[in-house]
């Protein structure tokens, strides 16, 4: 046998080897990418599109804790949906509404608000008591609210509402320009009613501790915010107004 056909014998053995003992499995196909108008799921979606400024859980974030039972019992489902579609005006928050010209489809608004519902929200999160307002329906006096100020905040901010400096709870300035001009009216009010619990912060019923001690009242959280607005400048964060 010459070296010509001793390579095709081999050819043909090897061939029939292969058919007998193995089968060509064929390969799965790749999952289609999914669109993220297709996105569904709740976690993806808060994920992707709040995480960032409201935290991994909804807290400790640089936005407003969305896990705060309070907060979510104040501001209800609607209005939460109503800021993620529309975005807050004043602040940082867009508007995720395709509509409003954000990424997001009505559905994907619907599933983030009721999903944030589900996650943190507390049915009895207000023990039956009455909560002010969510949104004020008048303006505050600036100087009634330095006086409520004062009163209900003084201990941790400070009277004058730069902050207190502490071995075991140091707050920062409320009334820093820089900060007053990345936070609303509406956020400096949902904070006081709400509070921050992650940080220490309690809600409105604060002062309910004491003997003769009360909540804040709706007006003098008007007030106060009022009085922390008042500090806001034209140019925060500029050593000189430019010409």
């Amino acid at each position: 046998m010459n070296l010509r056909s001793l390579a095709s014998s081999f050819m043909i053995s090897a061939v029939t080897l292969f058919g007998a003992g193995c089968k060509v499995v064929p390969a799965k196909p790749e999952p289609a990418a999914q669109r993220p108008d297709q996105v569904s799921n709740f976690a993806a979606l808060y994920q992707q599109n709040c995480a960032a400024c409201h935290g991994e859980q909804g807290k400790y974030g640089v936005a407003i804790s969305l896990a705060n039972p309070v907060y979510l019992a104040v501001a209800g489902t609607d209005m939460i949906q109503k800021a993620i579609a529309n975005g807050v005006p004043g602040t940082l928050m867009p508007a995720f509404a395709k509509s409003q010209g954000g990424m997001l489809t009505d559905q994907q608004i619907t599933i983030l608000a009721q999903g944030v519902e589900a996650a943190w929200a507390k049915p009895a999160a207000l023990q039956g008591q009455s909560v002010p307002a969510y949104a004020s329906s008048s303006p505050g006096d600036p100087a009634q609210g330095q006086q409520a100020f004062t009163t209900f905040c003084a201990s941790c901010h400070g009277s004058d509402g730069t902050g207190l400096k502490r071995k075991d709870n140091s707050t920062g300035s409320l009334v820093d320009p820089a900060y007053l001009a990345l936070v609303s009216d509406q956020g400096l009010r949902s904070l006081i009613i709400a509070g921050q619990p992650e940080d220490g912060m309690p809600d409105w019923r604060s002062d309910m501790t004491g003997p003769g001690s009360r909540a804040i009242t709706d007006k003098e959280i008007t007030d106060i915010v009022a009085w922390l607005a008042s500090h806001r400048v034209a140019a925060p964060g500029q050593p000189y107004v430019h010409p």
